[in-house]
């Protein structure tokens, strides 16, 4: 899951070439031409998911996503429209509204992840900064996983 990219073309390829087993790619933002670049250059290994950012004018992506996934039911959104910058309260009721398990949302560019009431927010960070995250969903939970592009 990438969100954020900013132009950064050569961040998202990589991060999107390291996680080989990954079926599903969550793009949740502001890089609307980087999006449609993956989906074009993967489309055959993987199946993408996009939302709009603010920053993505002129594009046709959707502000949100609800789809299930694995027996998850997922909430995936850029979260300006949610006010995330501002706290989890708008995300937090319109999960709580979709009866969803897992929430991914971007925009604050950093990496984040809470356990509240029976479900996962999770924010991979700014792929621009080298941030990203994998999510894996097996029949024991949920693992949110944060990554980083930087290895020391």
């Amino acid at each position: 899951m990438v969100s954020d990219s900013h132009g950064a073309w050569g961040n998202l390829f990589e991060a999107i070439n390291r996680e080989t087993a990954a079926d599903v790619v969550y793009f949740l933002g502001d890089g609307y031409r980087e999006y449609e670049e993956l989906n074009c250059a993967y489309s055959d290994k993987k199946f993408f998911i996009g939302v709009r950012g603010n920053c993505d004018f002129s594009c046709d992506l959707p502000e949100k996503d609800v789809r299930t996934l694995d027996n998850t039911k997922i909430y995936a959104t850029h979260g300006y429209v949610e006010k995330v910058k501002f706290g989890l309260f708008d995300l937090e009721e319109r999960a709580k509204n979709e009866g969803c398990d897992l929430v991914l949302f971007g925009h604050t560019h950093q990496p984040t992840k809470q356990y509240k009431d029976g479900v996962y927010y999770f924010n991979p960070g700014s792929i621009k900064e080298g941030f990203y995250g994998v999510v894996d969903i097996t029949e024991k939970g949920i693992m949110c996983i944060n990554k980083n592009l930087i290895t020391y």
